[in-house]
């Protein structure tokens, strides 16, 4: 009897580490695609920026089209009134069963399938971070969600109009990427800055006026769809 139950008790703890091994190796694996992808977005956005500034100071040298490298996980390109914060998570992520992406032939074909390494992209008015205005908020442009195959999907904003809801047909390539970041650019030159109503700013206090805070326009802010098909 005593003998059984060791046999069992080994057999869970085989079962566990299996489990962790294997779970261990698939998130190594999309942790290094995504950091690559990610790397490779930096390069495309800076060939990006230049092209637009050759193009654009042509016309109008006041225009400024800037890409900024914050730190190895995140960048910047500011355009007008307008950055864009890319930023990857380092974290690799999976979805409750009812979310629609798990619900799909070809992540349950491969339980490693359904972990993600992810990538955001946030619209914020230019002058927020200047300015350092912390109250200001960001709104989400897109987000990237990469897996051990190197296959993706991207999850968010309408107004970008991507064809890539297809996560089994989606894989990683330079063309792909280029329009990624083009069409978030799109989207929110596209998101205009709007007022305040005057009855909220008809009254202010010193502290307000002392920290540049008289009126604070907002981003209209995207329609956000998570609607994804095979």
């Amino acid at each position: 009897m005593a003998t059984k139950s060791k046999k069992a008790k080994d057999d869970r703890l085989d079962d566990i580490i299996n489990g962790l091994h294997q779970k261990s190796v698939t998130k190594q694996v999309i942790y290094r695609n995504t950091k690559a992808t990610f790397d490779r977005m930096k390069e495309i956005a800076q060939d990006i920026v230049e092209e637009l500034t050759e193009r654009v100071t042509k016309h109008d040298a006041d225009v400024v089209i800037e890409y900024t490298n914050i730190s190895e996980f995140e960048f910047h390109v500011k355009f007008s009134g307008d950055l864009l914060m890319f930023i990857m998570h380092t974290n690799i992520i999976t979805f409750p069963e009812d979310y629609e992406l798990m619900r799909n032939e070809y992540i349950e074909e491969d339980f490693r399938r359904r972990f993600f390494g992810h990538i955001m992209a946030y619209n914020f008015m230019a002058d927020t971070i200047k300015y350092n205005r912390i109250d200001d908020p960001g709104y989400l442009v897109g987000r990237m969600l990469i897996n051990i195959d190197r296959h993706f999907v991207i999850e968010g904003v309408k107004q970008m109009e991507l064809p890539y809801d297809r996560i089994a047909q989606n894989v990683i390539n330079n063309k792909t990427l280029r329009l990624i970041i083009e069409s978030a650019m799109v989207a929110a030159v596209n998101n205009d800055l709007m007022g305040q109503d005057v009855s909220d700013i008809e009254r202010i206090t010193l502290k307000q006026k002392h920290e540049n805070m008289i009126s604070q326009p907002r981003k209209v802010g995207f329609r956000v769809s998570s609607t994804l098909t095979q």
